[in-house]
């Protein structure tokens, strides 16, 4: 597999980027790199990624960015399908609405949290952001949800908002969380390190995605017409949620994350 070699050098013209492609020489002032040779798979053509062979894999890793170097997202986005910028100090992912054909996404060991939102990225189909900092998953999910529509592989182990038994959560917790994510990406494969199952698909679905009054309502008690017309009580009303709601947790499935 051939492989472009780049070389970063010291620049003293402070903010100024410039990439000499016809001599692979990359000079970076911003973040300020060492004068070192990457490795050669830095940028590299990949074959795995796409039958006709002319995806293109960039590797930005390990290099102390704060975000990606315009310049970059220039000379790179137009061709690139596979990113590696994990292991850096990026809080802001705006830059990404340039790669319109990113299928492949690893931002482990940023921190980035919940407040860093993904731009529309339709073709990702694999996002990684493990070790981040992000310590909420709403409204993040939701947000995640509509810039990714197709993701189907999705890692946020590490991250607080992500409940484990490294982290001090409880299984029900760890439950409780894979089913709300699951239930927000229809097409999602693989959550963490584990797949996708069916049983966690319905479950998911039949907590998170049934309209509140659908699952309160027993069958045969009347249209919704019929009960939003009906004289009720607060009195009525709190009783069905509490019936409901000890119901629901009586009839949840241990089902295996």
């Amino acid at each position: 597999m051939e492989c472009e070699k780049l070389k970063i050098n010291d620049n003293h013209d402070e903010g100024v980027i410039t990439v000499d492609v016809s001599n692979s020489i990359l000079v970076d002032s911003v973040t300020a790199m060492a004068q070192t040779l990457l490795p050669a798979d830095y940028i590299q053509s990949s074959e795995d990624l796409n039958d006709d062979g002319d995806s293109t894999k960039l590797t930005l890793a390990y290099e102390r960015l704060y975000e990606l170097p315009r310049t970059i997202i220039e000379t790179f986005c137009d061709h690139i399908r596979y990113l590696d910028i994990s292991h850096n100090k990026i809080t802001n992912l705006d830059g990404l609405v340039h790669f319109k054909h990113l299928t492949t996404l690893i931002a482990d060991d940023n921190p980035i949290t919940e407040h860093c939102l993904l731009p529309p990225m339709p073709n990702l189909q694999l996002l990684w952001l493990n070790r981040c900092k992000i310590s909420s998953l709403y409204p993040w999910v939701s947000k995640l949800k509509e810039s990714c529509q197709n993701l189907q592989y999705l890692s946020v182990m590490g991250n607080p908002a992500a409940p484990s038994y490294f982290n001090g959560g409880t299984f029900y917790e760890m439950l409780q969380y894979r089913l709300f994510v699951i239930s927000q990406f229809p097409s999602l494969l693989h959550l963490d390190d584990r797949k996708v199952t069916e049983d966690q698909r319905e479950e998911a679905h039949r907590l998170y995605k049934r309209p509140l009054l659908e699952r309160i309502m027993k069958p045969g008690s009347g249209s919704l017409t019929q009960l939003m017309t009906s004289s009720v009580t607060w009195s009525s009303v709190h009783n069905k949620l509490s019936s409901f709601w000890n119901k629901e947790k009586g009839q949840r499935r241990n089902l295996l994350i």
